[in-house]
């Protein structure tokens, strides 16, 4: 009797199907995909309270003004800076998977995502994004990993920084712009940047063989950045007076914010489909998907009195030094990461592929479309 029950006992372990594991998809990277600036929606002209609607941190509201809680978005995240919002492009994604996993923090360089036994450093205290990768992978069946990376590397937010001192203290007879000597940094630090971001794509791939992975059966996506800026004769403020530092937030001579539209961004795309081709990755071009919804573009406002709408607001959270966190500035807000997620939504149900997301001014999610780039 003692044998024929091990048989069926046996019988019955052989004859049970495995547990499916947990489908997810998964976001690493830099604040561009994080989350950073997701507390905002729009920018508010009301400097106190809820900002005009806009402070999605604010609560407990009264006539004194209202309490301020980060962790209200950002979670647990608000404490080491990592910035990872509710909204995140990768959580806002409306994609049929069981899991959601943004390993992504604010400020990541790309040896951040690195495997710690090559060199990874990671961010903030905690392992390199690629450690952490090698942990979900075991846990769920990971569907797509999409990787924001290399604005850090090649220190673009301080060149745009730089880019806005330049416009303060310069009159505008006699304009000080930033954009020749920030193309030239970027051009130097291009290189490097370009062999660090590929080889973040390679630990990915080796991540993924070493859980068992073959690459058919996930999609690994190199995601490109969008500018913060307009061109500049899109811009509602005139480059005279300071409306847009006060009103606007976006303190940039036109002709910088045409750099920061189109000669930056198309550096960092460059350097991405460079390390996307080297990996086998997969392409997703951001460059048009804020059209209309930037800092300061005068087909968008400031939210006034009646309250945010994402028809109309800005997309990116303005350059601002009184509200909020200084590190969300010039960042997608929770429209714009809405907007991203939306991309990823659609990428997510098309064949593999180089693929440009853009947006329809006037219009809100339903108008944001793919075209496959040649």
């Amino acid at each position: 009797m003692r044998i024929a029950a091990l048989i069926c006992f046996a019988l019955l372990l052989f004859a049970a199907p495995a547990a499916a594991r947990p489908t997810a998809i998964v976001a690493m990277g830099d604040s561009f995909i994080s989350g950073e600036g997701g507390r905002w929606l729009g920018n508010g002209s009301e400097a106190l309270g809820t900002r005009s609607g806009t402070d999605r941190a604010a609560y407990d509201c009264g006539d004194l003004g209202c309490e301020y809680d980060p962790t209200r978005v950002y979670g647990a995240s608000e404490e080491n800076d990592c910035h990872r919002s509710d909204v995140a492009p990768i959580e806002s994604a409306p994609v049929a998977v069981d899991v959601k996993v943004n390993l992504a923090c604010s400020g990541a360089k790309a040896r951040d995502l690195w495997p710690g036994a090559e060199g990874g450093t990671g961010h903030f205290g905690e392992p390199p994004e690629v450690d952490q990768l090698a942990a979900v992978a075991r846990r769920d069946q990971v569907r797509m990993v999409v990787v924001t990376v290399g604005a850090n590397d090649v220190g673009f937010g301080e060149l745009v920084a730089e880019c806005a001192l330049d416009w303060a203290r310069s009159p505008e007879d006699e304009p000080e712009t930033c954009r020749d000597e920030a193309e030239a940094e970027i051009q130097g630090a291009l290189p490097r940047a370009t062999r660090y971001v590929t080889a973040a794509f390679h630990g990915v791939r080796r991540t993924l063989r070493a859980a068992g992975y073959e690459r058919s059966e996930y999609r690994l996506v190199a995601m490109g950045y969008a500018s913060p800026f307009p061109a500049g004769s899109w811009f509602r403020y005139p480059e005279v007076g300071w409306t847009r530092l006060t009103e606007g937030g976006c303190p940039v001579w036109n002709i910088d914010a045409d750099w920061a539209a189109t000669g930056a961004t198309a550096d960092l795309g460059g350097m991405l489909k460079t390390a996307a081709a080297a990996s086998g990755a997969e392409y997703l071009d951001l460059t048009h998907a804020f059209d209309g919804h930037q800092v300061c573009d005068r087909r968008a406002r400031r939210v006034g009195p009646s309250g945010p709408s994402a028809l109309t607001a800005e997309w990116f959270r303005r350059l601002s030094f009184l509200q909020g966190s200084t590190r969300e500035s010039l960042h997608p807000n929770a429209y714009g990461q809405r907007a991203i997620g939306e991309c990823l939504a659609l990428l997510f149900t098309r064949p593999r592929g180089n693929y440009a997301c853009a947006d329809t001014p006037d219009e809100w999610l339903g108008g944001v479309h793919l075209t496959v780039l040649g």
